[in-house]
């Protein structure tokens, strides 16, 4: 009775403790609510409403003649194709790198860790000026490639590597910490039950982390959409050819044609809206199925 009545105790306590910790003045709530909005509405929603304005500006004739022409085409293409490539890459190469860092303990394991942060502190355009430096015509290896015939540097595979290169991060960063509050004692027993590694991998891991892993390929998806700095170093600018999308858009801005610059400038915020969107939903269900287990465990 005793331990009840303390336990009883310490858990009103905690209560109470929180509903102060979260109770505020009522100005305070609409101060915070308001300087919330006003920052949104400045930094998000205006922006946006511009894009859009200013694409339809001349008409939906122009706007569509302007998302339809052979350049602008070719620059759609281009991201799809960077996007279609770098994300599985990055998608295996960060659950491998999760796997590693969060079941198995070796040596150099926080320097892999630091290295996968890389992208996060080195400024994209330095990426690009890195691949230049390595497979351009007076790179390391430029001089091998000419000779047999092969392209790095203002071209597809240039511009894939340097997409690859700053969304490496996305997915093992969503997967380490996951995993790392998961433990071990699933794969542990599996491995006991005779279950082979890639068992484990399939039919315990993988589904433990499914919507992390997908939270991570939204977000390299979106990065690998939208990336510039890297892909305008290693690109050469060749219209119709090794342009994307946001290269497209610098193009024909500087060129004065703000009506198909802002066309393209659309589509490309769509695209985020609807990432936005899918990672909303997400993180929905990641709560939801939070939730759930904490029904089921009270």
């Amino acid at each position: 009775m005793t331990i009840n009545a303390t336990s009883q105790y310490s858990n009103y306590h905690t209560k109470v403790a929180r509903s102060r910790a979260t109770s505020e003045p009522i100005w305070i709530r609409w101060l915070l609510i308001t300087i919330t909005l006003l920052f949104l509405s400045l930094f998000l929603i205006v922006p946006l409403a511009a894009v859009f304005t200013e694409a339809l500006r001349k008409g939906f004739d122009t706007y569509i003649t302007a998302l339809v022409d052979p350049d602008a085409l070719s620059s759609i293409k281009l991201t799809f194709i960077a996007a279609a490539i770098a994300v599985p890459l990055n998608l295996v190469f960060g659950v491998a790198a999760a796997w590693a860092i969060a079941k198995f303990e070796f040596k150099g394991k926080s320097i892999l860790i630091t290295l996968i942060d890389l992208p996060f502190a080195v400024s994209p355009v330095i990426a690009g000026l890195i691949y230049v430096l390595i497979f351009g015509l007076q790179g390391w290896v430029g001089s091998t490639l000419i000779d047999h015939d092969l392209k790095v540097i203002f071209a597809i595979p240039g511009i894939v590597l340097a997409t690859v290169f700053v969304t490496f991060p996305f997915v093992a960063r969503e997967l380490i910490p996951l995993m790392q509050a998961q433990g071990k004692d699933e794969e542990e027993a599996g491995l006991v039950l005779g279950a082979s590694g890639w068992q484990i991998l399939w039919r315990i891991t993988l589904p433990n982390v499914k919507w992390g892993l997908l939270y991570g390929v939204i977000l390299t998806n979106a990065r690998a959409m939208g990336e510039f700095g890297a892909v305008s170093v290693v690109s050469g600018h060749i219209r119709g050819m090794t342009n994307t999308m946001p290269l497209h858009v610098e193009i024909l801005y500087n060129e004065y044609n703000y009506a198909a610059a802002f066309a393209v400038a659309s589509l490309l915020a769509l695209l985020a809206l609807v990432t936005l969107v899918l990672k909303s939903l997400v993180e929905w269900q990641v709560a939801r199925n939070a939730s759930n287990l904490e029904k089921t465990f009270s």
